[in-house]
């Protein structure tokens, strides 16, 4: 048995366990153990400092889960785009295929909560259903390989699906989407990636949440993908408690960058049925932004966005840097607050009055200009 394996075989699942070695309440746990199972690696596990930190919060069970009744179990409507059972079409060129029920860790903010962990839901046998789909639908060019997590099958088993669809013709992009590298990984084994080159171009998104999640283990696991020539992008979910202090999430993301990871999305976290205690306010997802465009390098800045609920897709929120937009002119605040005005084109031979920039203000100025300061000159 691989160590990986090892590990994952000796993960924390009972829900006694973890009540005696956090203090917990172990009847409440084994109630939502048979709503969404627990499991958490002994390498994620040995990252938790205090209980409640951020790790914590992540992977440990909250009584809240089934106290509130907020949230929906399908927020992203994705059984309503499922043409087959392993298979989410919403985008025109795109689908998300569904290989694996199981993952190292769950994650108590699991947007899929209603099917990853049940077998009867996510199953092999649904595998050939869905190849078969991408086969008959021509228009899709990109498979995001996904679960659960794709990474929790067996190298065979991973690389059959792969070569079944690189056998497509129409098909130019492959994506996997893992949390393996941050939950477990020992599973990135050069055996691994050894076989996945043999399938570009293949994308990687990976998630991490927190920069502790960011240890020698996982930039090594993160350095075998990258040497593999594997693209490697990550999806950050904005969760209260753990990541949602400007100060940490830019620590985070610049230290993505520095194991070759580009920061792709912070998502403001899904309206999932138990998990209103992890979700934030959309305004703390654009202070953040605020306090990352400008203030580190721009390939540590993702897209700060919303998976609308009902299915509505990924949409991008942004802070408002475009104060006034008329035909002369454009006006904009850049990351310090200050104003500058870009000229309009003219079409003809019409006149425009030559425009300038403000007068320097001072750093982190409130987000509303005074329009007043703007000066014209000519």
């Amino acid at each position: 048995m691989d160590d990986w394996q090892q590990m994952l075989k000796n993960s924390l699942t009972d829900p006694e366990v973890i009540a005696k070695r956090f203090n917990l309440n172990s009847k409440e746990l084994e109630k939502i153990a048979k709503e969404f199972k627990i499991r958490v690696t002994p390498y994620y596990a040995s990252l938790i400092k205090e209980k409640g930190d951020a790790i914590y919060k992540q992977v440990i069970p909250d009584p809240r889960e089934l106290a509130e009744n907020s949230g929906v179990s399908d927020p992203l409507s994705e059984d309503h785009d499922s043409p087959v059972p392993s298979i989410v079409h919403r985008y025109p060129d795109r689908v998300l295929f569904l290989v694996s029920h199981s993952c190292a860790s769950y994650c108590r903010f699991c947007t899929r909560k209603r099917k990853v962990g049940d077998s009867t839901k996510i199953n092999p046998r649904y595998i050939e259903d869905g190849l078969e789909y991408i086969r008959q639908h021509k228009e899709i060019r990109d498979v995001i390989i996904s679960g659960g997590d794709p990474l929790m099958l067996s190298d065979n088993k991973l690389e059959y699906i792969l070569k079944s669809l690189r056998a497509i013709p129409h098909l130019e992009i492959l994506r996997i989407g893992s949390r393996v590298p941050c939950f477990l990984p020992q599973r990135i084994t050069p055996k691994l990636t050894e076989m996945l080159k043999r399938y570009h171009p293949l994308w990687m998104n990976v998630h991490f949440n927190h920069p502790d999640e960011l240890t020698a283990e996982a930039q090594k696991a993160l350095a075998l993908l990258a040497d593999a020539g594997i693209p490697l992008g990550c999806q950050t979910v904005l969760l209260k408690g753990v990541n949602d202090d400007p100060a940490v999430m830019k620590r985070l993301m610049q230290k993505l960058v520095a194991s070759r990871v580009r920061p792709y999305y912070i998502y403001q976290a899904d309206y999932v049925t138990g998990t209103e205690y992890l979700r934030t306010r959309v305004e703390k997802g654009l202070e953040i932004m605020q306090n990352l465009r400008g203030w580190t390098s721009g390939l540590a800045v993702p897209y700060f966005c919303i998976d609308a609920p009902g299915g509505g897709g990924k949409i991008p929120i942004l802070p408002e840097y475009m104060q006034q937009i008329d035909d002369e002119k454009v006006v904009m605040r850049n990351f310090e607050g200050q104003v500058f005005v870009y000229p309009q084109v003219q079409e003809g031979n019409g006149k425009r009055k030559p425009v300038g920039r403000v007068r320097r203000r001072q750093k982190q100025a409130p987000l509303e200009p005074a329009f007043a300061d703007i000066i014209e000159v000519g």
